[in-house]
Parts: structure tokens; sequence; C-alpha cells
């Protein structure tokens, strides 16, 4: 039946997974696989033992009698209670290993990406890239200024109010003493890629390179997701705040392509629309990719200069027009910068 379908015993073995481009998305696929196949082997088990006794330990038409009940059977009893603890055990075993692993972070990764998360698009900003053995910083000052410092307020006002100075203390922000508008845990960089409604961001990235991912949201909860890193991770506003670990590395990217990512957290009414992609090149690709940068091209000339396509090609602008839409609601035409709203 698979052979018929064109899958192949890779393809059946992933049980709807993506194939991972990462050592920790192979990883996790070889932990889901063989869950689902335990799973499958107990099903079959459970349904097998279920049919068996419907079919033998039941009444006859002929017989007034029931069949003899097994009842009370301690042995029996205990192990199969001892079987699923076991069963959790090695699961929760493997579970760990791949876990650790996945979330493993190592010193000085070779590339460092700020992943800026808002309604409804993403911004990415290298803080640093090791070109040629050389560590080269590209992260640039804030310019949404820094949030007060609310252990030094509470001190300064403590000391007032001992002498009665209540009404002289500093402006504090509503949240929790700080500023809304104020997000100074967002960072930026000299070498950037934002996307908009007309254009989808490529995040450029070199193989065979450990690559960190700093995560942090400009407003609401958002979730960065790409299905050939078989794995996800929630964006949050304040990372510090909110006490979440909002980075994770992987440790290479396998091969070159185009992957596309999304977000997979509800956050309004164009999430569905808040995509974007990964290009994965050569490292040597990259070296000239991020020169070109440094020399003032923007992203797609940048990108077309070491031969790739200047646009996404795993993932296309949703046309927010309602006049370009048909009424099965697919677009009539590309979105253009010039007619995107």
């Amino acid at each position: 039946m698979f052979a018929l379908a064109g899958c192949s015993a890779d393809e059946v073995m992933r049980f709807g997974w993506p194939e991972g481009v990462t050592p920790e998305a192979r990883d996790m696929t070889e932990l889901w696989s063989w869950s689902v196949v335990a799973a499958l082997i107990m099903g079959v088990l459970v349904w097998a033992l279920t049919f068996w006794t419907i079919t033998f330990h039941r009444r006859k038409a002929d017989s007034p009698d029931f069949p003899r009940q097994t009842a009370y059977n301690v042995p029996l009893e205990l192990l199969y209670t001892a079987i699923p603890f076991l069963i959790i055990a090695v699961l929760f075993y493997f579970t760990v290993v791949v876990q650790t692993k996945v979330e493993k972070i190592e010193d000085n990764p070779g590339v460092t990406v700020d992943v800026t998360a808002f309604q409804w698009n993403w911004r990415f900003a290298y803080r640093e890239v090791t070109v040629d053995g050389n560590k080269i910083k590209l992260e640039r000052e804030n310019p949404y200024g820094k949030q007060p410092d609310i252990a030094k307020l509470n001190e300064e006002a403590a000391k007032m109010k001992e002498h009665g100075h209540v009404e002289a203390q500093p402006e504090r922000g509503p949240n929790h003493g700080r500023f809304q508008e104020i997000r100074d845990y967002l960072k930026f960089s000299t070498v950037e890629v934002q996307g908009s409604s007309a254009e989808i961001p490529v995040l450029v990235l070199p193989t065979d390179t450990r690559i960190q991912f700093d995560l942090a949201s400009a407003d609401v909860v958002h979730s960065f997701y790409v299905p050939q890193f078989a794995f996800k991770r929630d964006v949050m506003p304040n990372p510090v705040q909110n006490h979440t670990q909002n980075k994770f590395q992987v440790s290479s990217i396998d091969r070159p392509g185009a992957f596309v990512g999304r977000c997979a957290e509800m956050c309004g009414d164009y999430h569905s629309m808040m995509n974007f992609e990964i290009r994965a090149v050569t490292p040597e690709n990259f070296k000239k990719y991020i020169e070109a940068r440094q020399g003032g091209k923007d992203n797609a000339a940048a990108l077309e200069s070491i031969g790739e396509v200047g646009v996404s090609t795993s993932t296309f602008p949703f046309d927010t027009r309602r006049t370009g839409r048909t009424p099965s609601g697919n677009s009539t035409a590309p979105v253009s910068a010039e007619g995107a709203n």
C-alpha cells in the first residue's frame, strides 16, 4: 500500500512529521517515531485482548452458564500494573535524553540572531556572526531607550517616605513600574531583515554552523516554528519578567535550502499570514552575503549577489486587498509593494 502511494520507508516511519534538517530535529523525529511504534504495539495488544475476551468469554446461546471468569489474580494484576509503569519509565528516559540535546546551549555559537515577533510579522537582527574565524559584532543601540531602575526607585522612595516627601517620587509605569512603550529588551543590529504585508522576511543562515536564536515579542505572545526544525518555541514580551528561556540553538543546518517558518500561536487577526523563510546557504556564500549587507545592499540584492533568489520561495505574501480576492478567497494576482496595504 505504501509503495503504491509512493511513500518511502523513511516517510512512513516519520508518521507525518516533516524531514528534519538539523541533528536536533532528527533526534526528535526518532523519539516521535518509536513512541508511535510503541503506542501502535500497545494498541494492537489491547484490541487483541479485547476481541479475544468478547469472543471466548461471553455467554453462549446454547449454554445456561457463564464461561469461567478470572478475578483476583494477583500475579496477573501486578503484571498489568508494572508493565505500563515500565513503558512510561522508558519513554520518560528517552524524552529527557532528547530534550537535553535539544535545549543544550553552548558558548560562542557561530551566528546569533535576535528574533523579534510583532503583529503580524517578523524582524531578524544579526547580533554576532563568525566569518573566517573572526567574530563580528553587529548590534546597535536600542532606540526605545531604557526602563527605569525599579530597585533604585524603590530605595529612593523609601528614603523619601522617611522624610515625608512622598509626593516627590519619580513617575512609574503601569506594568510593575515599567513603561509599556519602552521596550528595552528588544535587540537591534546594523544588519536586519524585516517583513511586511508585501514581502516575506528571508533569514539567511549558514549550513554546518551552530546558530543561536534569541526570541522576544514586541506585543503579544507569538511562537517561532520551523517545521524542518521539528521544534517550536513561544515568543514572549519581557522575557526576563516572564521568567522564560528565550534562547535556543541548533547545532547545524545540514543542507542548503529554503524552509518556511510560521507563527504557531494565535496572535490576532492576521496570525495566519505571519510567515517567514529561512534560507540556508554554504558558509562561503554566507560570508559574501554579510559583506554585501555591510556594503549597503538590501536583503534581496545581497541574496542575488550570491546566486540566490532575492525573495521567498517557500511561501508567499498574502494579499491583504479585498478587491484582489476571488469569492473563494484566493488572490487573483501576486502582491506588489505598491498594491499591498
